[in-house]
């Protein structure tokens, strides 16, 4: 991760903010009664993302867009949450997945221990798909028990002003955006030479969702891509990667700003 906090100047001295698990805790405990928000970041660390991208991705993504709000702000920034609900990968050899409830369940105690602790201030940055849908009842359940509102912000919401300057057909997973962004925070991490396009086998476009299981069975329909990929790959850049990094920090930290107004507004913009 050094690449990814040297270039969002996360380094050392140069955090406004701080990760909980690098504190003591009598730190954690003043800056909390201080009214500091927390983030708390949710990446799977062992998830498929094709033949040439790691499967901790969505962990160095979480990483990198949580550092890079502790460089502008003064947050706390909890544990990454790794073990979500992530059931379309699980044909990959690695990928793990909770069930929907384990995984809601796992975000409620996170959440009800941090509120017990002193925290009400909130947010969630979520880097998964599948996770949103049981993100949204947990923070409804949050509220609903400690009547405390816990922002949360989804990886598809974030930096959509620049996906005019993807040059694939279409994607969504490990693709030119995903592949872009992890050039830009771990390079050493990417085979680049074994990236290639991969749109799978969507099937008609209408108004209906259907659930999807990525598979490597070809015989699977509209499951299946060869890779685990749905995208083109090849097309990243570390430099776009920069970019969309660089986008989606600046809005996570004008969302917080705007959110908590009495704790972050005067806080230095760089």
């Amino acid at each position: 991760m050094a690449a990814a906090y040297s270039m969002l100047g996360t380094e050392g001295n140069s955090m406004q903010g701080a990760w909980i698990e690098d504190l003591a805790w009598p730190e954690v405990a003043a800056r909390i009664a201080a009214g500091a928000p927390v983030v708390v970041p949710v990446g799977a660390l062992a998830k498929e993302h094709g033949h040439h991208l790691p499967m901790k991705t969505d962990w160095l993504l979480a990483r990198a867009l949580a550092g890079g709000v502790l460089a502008e702000l003064p947050v706390l920034a909890a544990p990454v949450i790794t073990a979500g609900f992530y059931p379309a990968f699980i044909r990959y050899p690695g990928s793990q997945s909770l069930s929907a409830e384990t995984f809601q369940q796992v975000m409620e105690e996170t959440l009800d221990l941090l509120i017990e602790q002193g925290a009400r201030k909130l947010a969630i940055v979520n880097t998964g798909v599948s996770t949103e849908p049981v993100i949204t009842i947990a923070v409804r359940n949050i509220w609903q028990r400690h009547a405390v509102k816990v922002a949360v912000s989804d990886i598809r919401r974030l930096g959509l002003g620049l996906r005019g300057r993807l040059r694939q057909k279409g994607g969504g997973h490990a693709d030119e955006q995903e592949t872009s962004l992890i050039l830009a925070i771990a390079p050493e991490l990417v085979r680049l030479d074994l990236a290639k396009p991969d749109y799978g086998n969507p099937g008609p476009a209408t108004v209906f969702a259907r659930p999807v299981e990525f598979s490597p069975d070809p015989a699977s329909g509209i499951d299946y891509t060869a890779t685990g990929a749905t995208g083109d790959p090849s097309l990243a850049t570390p430099e776009l990667g920069r970019e969309i990094l660089a986008e989606m920090v600046r809005e996570l930290v004008e969302g917080l700003r705007a959110i908590y107004p009495e704790s972050l507004a005067g806080s230095s913009a760089r």
